[in-house]
């Protein structure tokens, strides 16, 4: 739930009740991963989403229900050969979706409301919930903090607590959302429980280096796929902020300097746009040593040549030199800025979920590449056909 966090934030501060539905985990060629959510308040207003419009209608009915009765409810929604049209997911896929109620005098409201202002607030923060045990601990919350530190829990035995909160921590350290298999006093024997567990990290860094039209439409490209996006370049005249409005953050500095003292992490992305060796080299050297996610370089395939070169005489080595992509980004053809953006902006994707560039049509590989949980056992199949008819969800979060 925390992927709509700031919405459920305000309801939370309004003093609304509300049921949130909640991917646990998917099998096949499901829409939505795990942590993807719904959530309906007292008055029916829906946000979010948890398959892309397939099953959302009978999603929402079980919200409604959630807030009526007071119960939390695991359900799976799948492919059925005997009525491909009635059932949720049409795509062959399975989800297994928790529905939780967040109202007033649920006990895990407190937890829940401090995980969602936390991620609304940018900060890391993962949340746990059990999501198949013991009915009473079913629905149960603990949040765990940046520094490892937790609130809430689920009353039942102290190294519960404890294992979960560790575990947890070590998802929030990979920003990852999953569950995992855990006994019921903390151990990995005993009656297991599933555990539910929900990261919010900061968003990913972009860095561009080089104050160019091309760099102009990085930006863009870069802040719609959800990128805190620096531009970076040494001459004051070219990196202003009328030239890149859309950048979080703009520097001037030699660019390996700025390399050299700011925050870098797994997530990062260097895109260099200079193709100017006397910036490159340097910068270069230093980019392929960190334990970032995707360095690139600009340049035709002569000045791709030329500057391994360089860098190979700057005691680059071919270990290091492997992880450069250059010329940058996928082969499309571009020729505008905004064509060569998708472009770098396409292999940064594809090298983030591991797909190969190649065209769909007509290939067998799978669609989604993301290693993703396993459907939960014991959970029958729900179709659409088996739930009354539910409003529309409206694009501005309504019903009608």
């Amino acid at each position: 739930m925390l992927d709509i966090a700031e919405e459920l934030s305000r309801w939370v501060a309004e003093g609304r009740d509300f049921a949130v539905a909640t991917v646990v985990a998917v099998g096949g060629s499901a829409p939505r991963q795990p942590g993807a959510a719904l959530a309906v308040d007292a008055e029916g207003t829906a946000v979010g989403s948890v398959s892309g419009g397939c099953v959302e209608g009978a999603v929402y009915e079980l919200c409604r229900q959630a807030l009526e009765d007071g119960e939390t409810v695991l359900e799976r929604f799948g492919y059925s050969d005997e009525d491909a049209f009635a059932v949720g997911l049409t795509c062959g896929g399975v989800i297994d979706i928790l529905v939780t109620p967040v109202r007033a005098a649920d006990p895990a409201r407190p937890v829940v409301a401090a995980g969602l202002a936390a991620a609304a607030r940018g900060e890391a923060a993962a949340l746990a919930r059990i999501v198949t045990g013991p009915a009473e601990l079913v629905g149960r919350a603990l949040l765990v903090a940046a520094g490892g530190s937790h609130e809430g829990g689920f009353g039942a035995h102290p190294e519960l607590d404890r294992t979960v909160a560790e575990e947890a921590a070590a998802f929030l350290d990979a920003g990852r959302t999953g569950t995992l298999e855990i006994g019921e006093q903390g151990s990995r024997c005993g009656a297991p429980l599933t555990v539910l567990v929900e990261s919010s990290v900061p968003p990913p860094r972009m860095i561009v280096f080089g104050a160019i039209d091309f760099a102009s439409a990085l930006v863009r490209v870069g802040t719609f796929l959800g990128y805190r996006v620096t531009v970076c370049d040494a001459r004051p005249v070219f990196a202003t902020r009328n030239r890149f409005p859309e950048a979080d953050e703009i520097v001037v500095e030699w660019p390996h300097r700025y390399l050299e003292r700011t925050q870098v992490d797994g997530r990062t992305v260097l895109c260099v746009l200079t193709h100017d060796a006397k910036f490159d080299v340097p910068l270069l050297r230093l980019a392929l040593r960190l334990p970032v996610a995707y360095v690139g370089a600009m340049g035709s395939r002569r000045t791709h040549l030329d500057r391994n070169e360089r860098l190979r005489e700057v005691g680059v080595t071919e270990r290091e030199l492997a992880r450069l992509r250059s010329p940058i980004g996928l082969d499309l053809g571009a020729r505008t800025p905004e064509e060569t953006a998708l472009s770098i902006a396409a292999e940064i994707v594809a090298n983030r979920r591991g797909g190969s560039g190649v065209s769909l049509t007509g290939a067998h590989t799978p669609i989604h590449h993301d290693a993703t949980s396993s459907p939960l056992p014991v959970l029958r199949i729900r179709s659409v056909a088996q739930l009354p008819p539910a409003p529309a969800v409206t694009a501005a979060g309504g019903v009608s």
